[in-house]
């Protein structure tokens, strides 16, 4: 039987290669893909390290066929890149995601079948992109495939979480459980980013729409009326001298104001994407009063609802710690769950390396060690994930509540400001006339 010598790519887009016996290519791309191998190569090994025929090379033309392989070369890897990235960019709703493991967990529970399973999937799905993920999962798993690796191919609608989920859960036998597990878990942390996106709407429209009112009245309203006093020669109040200031520069400056806030934007992104820029402002949000307490309980709350989950599926402590530091969200927080995990790697608890970062409270690390003493582990994170669940939610009421009456104090405040800058010179005015 010929041997051949392959290489490809795997369920998770690294490069693989090896040799293997098949009757032909064809025979060989088939029982490779059933083992979720994409091939790209194949070519016929020399059994027993016997050469080919004796023949005569000329480098030139060794070197042009290089030249031709090579770029045969890039241009199926450039077609694997293109065609990654097409995969990357099918995204589905993390609601639409929540809804599909759940009704994925339920039928596998009343038993029926994967494959049937994903079949009802695909014909109630109603996004398209999502549809087609659920089609390409099918066909996978009706070659032979495991569901973990089908749903690593889709790493836009599937995360690394949910595949780690999934394969603890078809290596412990209990997958419609995990799933299940898996969907309380998407709903929780859907329905908290809810919250926060609800709480933090209504500041962001009433600041562009106060922002964008202020600026129609400095470049419409008030060049108008300042510029009567120009003409009496008169010394202005201060607060007028600010107003005509900042009018005039939206005036007649209003480009280099973009150009500089769009410039500043670009700079600030470009420095926030270096690791020390990034680990700064993380540090910085953490110490901004109020808020900075508002994201670190929305990170331990992330925390230990991912531990909880990963560890109640079967899933390895380091393993799961490794997974949960990336949904935190926070450079600071991140390193110290990293420096956590080897901690753990050397034999210590789960609690001591946190308490000694001064970055989870204490009521946590006594939570967790409590946990770790009477095997309770998930339970007692579980609790610690609904408790400040309640004090975020709590958190943004008060301060939505409170949000209200301090955006119309600052509208009330700008518009006093206009005002008196206007009123000013006009009863000086007055007085002088009479």
């Amino acid at each position: 039987m010929p041997v051949f010598r392959w290489k490809g790519y795997d369920g998770k887009g690294k490069q693989v290669q090896g040799v293997r016996d098949a009757d032909s290519p064809r025979s060989l791309r088939q029982v490779l893909r059933r083992d979720g191998i994409l091939l790209t190569d194949v070519s016929e090994a020399q059994v027993g390290g016997a050469k080919s025929k004796n023949r005569t090379s000329d480098p030139k033309m060794d070197g042009v066929g290089q030249g031709l392989f090579v770029g045969l070369l890039v241009a199926l890897n450039l077609g694997f890149v293109v065609q990654a990235f097409a995969e990357y960019r099918r995204t589905a709703k993390p609601m639409e995601v929540a809804v599909l493991t759940r009704q994925l967990g339920t039928l596998l529970r009343a038993g029926v079948q994967l494959s049937e399973s994903l079949a009802a999937l695909i014909e109630q799905a109603e996004d398209p992109n999502l549809k087609h993920v659920l089609s390409d999962v099918k066909v996978q798993v009706n070659e032979g495939l495991p569901l973990s690796a089908a749903l690593a191919r889709h790493p836009g609608c599937f995360g690394e979480l949910y595949v780690n989920l999934v394969t603890a859960g078809e290596t412990a036998g209990n997958l419609e459980a995990v799933l299940l597990r898996l969907s309380d878990f998407l709903e929780s942390q859907n329905r908290l980013r809810s919250k926060v996106m609800s709480a933090l709407m209504y500041p962001i429209i009433m600041t562009i729409l106060s922002i964008g009112i202020l600026t129609m009245l400095m470049t419409t309203v008030v060049p108008k009326v300042t510029a009567i006093f120009a003409d009496t020669g008169r010394a202005l109040p201060l607060n007028t001298q600010i107003l005509i200031f900042i009018s005039t520069l939206l005036s007649d400056y209003l480009w280099l104001v973009l150009v500089l806030g769009i410039g500043g934007t670009v700079a600030f992104r470009r420095w926030l994407a270096t690791p020390k820029g990034r680990l700064s402002w993380d540090g910085f949000k953490l110490r901004i009063p109020v808020i900075g307490g508002l994201e670190r309980k929305v990170a331990v709350s992330r925390f230990a609802k991912t531990l909880s989950t990963m560890l109640a599926s079967g899933v390895q402590l380091l393993r799961a710690m490794e997974i949960v530091k990336n949904v935190l969200g926070n450079t600071v927080l991140m390193n110290v769950i990293e420096q956590a995990r080897e901690s753990i790697r050397e034999g210590e608890s789960i609690a001591a390396p946190l308490k000694r970062s001064n970055q989870f409270p204490a009521i946590v690390c006594h939570m967790i060690a409590v946990g770790e003493r009477s095997g309770q582990l998930e339970q007692m994170l579980e609790n610690v994930s609904g408790a400040y669940d309640l004090e975020v939610e709590t958190q943004l009421e008060r301060l939505t509540a409170l949000l209200s009456p301090l955006m119309i104090l600052g509208m009330g405040g700008a518009v006093f400001f206009v005002v008196t800058s206007i009123m000013l010179p006009i009863m000086q005015m007055n007085e002088f006339v009479n």
